[in-house]
């Protein structure tokens, strides 16, 4: 899965946990917590949509590598390899 397609999902999923944040326009390098405003239970809502949708497990302590939009692909990129997933809908 290309690093678009896994930007695609993660803005997804924050559309989905986080129904009023406008993703249209989140830069890449800056925390999602801040330009979103999300609290602690929407980021936790991502990781487990990643879990549900995805199989995939995010552990405690790679949590800050999911702080970024950019920091997000890197660390996910990888874990979609192999993944038979149609990221148009997850």
């Amino acid at each position: 899965m290309s690093p678009k397609d896994v930007k695609n999902i993660v803005l997804n999923i924050i559309s989905i946990v986080s129904p009023d944040a406008d993703v249209s326009d989140v830069k890449d390098d800056e925390p999602l917590r801040d330009q979103l405003d999300m609290d602690s239970m929407d980021f936790l809502d991502i990781v487990m949509e990643l879990r549900k949708r995805f199989k995939i497990e995010v552990p405690k302590e790679d949590y800050p590598k999911l702080a970024t939009l950019a920091s997000c692909v890197s660390y996910l990129v990888p874990r979609f390899a192999g993944l038979n997933v149609d990221a148009a809908t997850g």
